[in-house]
């Protein structure tokens, strides 16, 4: 399978996104093409994924959102959540959801191999027809 694969990653927690982002590569086969792109946090995923929705034939969101004092979280959780969802279904594209959502730090450094869920579900779903 040769596939354009973009994977965009939200550096706001460069540790626990660059662990995300070694995970996923580690599942990615070598005869995809893969783009990175950073950005400063998950909300600004969805809008470079759709931006590059024609060019790609896949794509890995990459981030975490940890819980702090106010409803931000929910917000950005449930919006990023949402937007990942429409564009996957809306351009009939698969969209690897990375993003992990965690109570902690301690929580977040335990998940930051979850990069490499995304990425075998994004090849499970290419791989149907």
């Amino acid at each position: 399978m040769n596939k354009k694969i973009l994977i965009v990653l939200a550096n706001y927690y460069k540790d626990i996104s660059d662990g995300l982002l070694k995970s996923a590569l580690k599942n990615i086969p070598s005869s995809n093409r893969v783009k990175i792109i950073r950005v400063p946090g998950v909300f600004e995923i969805p809008v470079i994924i759709s931006k590059n929705s024609k060019k790609f034939d896949a794509f890995l969101a990459l981030g975490c959102v940890i819980k702090g004092q106010t409803p931000h979280f929910d917000f950005i959780s449930q919006a990023s959540t949402n937007a990942i969802m429409d564009i996957s279904v809306s351009q009939k594209k698969p969209v690897g959801n990375g993003i992990i959502t965690c109570l902690n730090m301690k929580q977040a450094k335990a998940r930051k191999s979850k990069g490499a869920e995304a990425a075998n579900a994004v090849f499970s779903v290419l791989s149907q027809k």
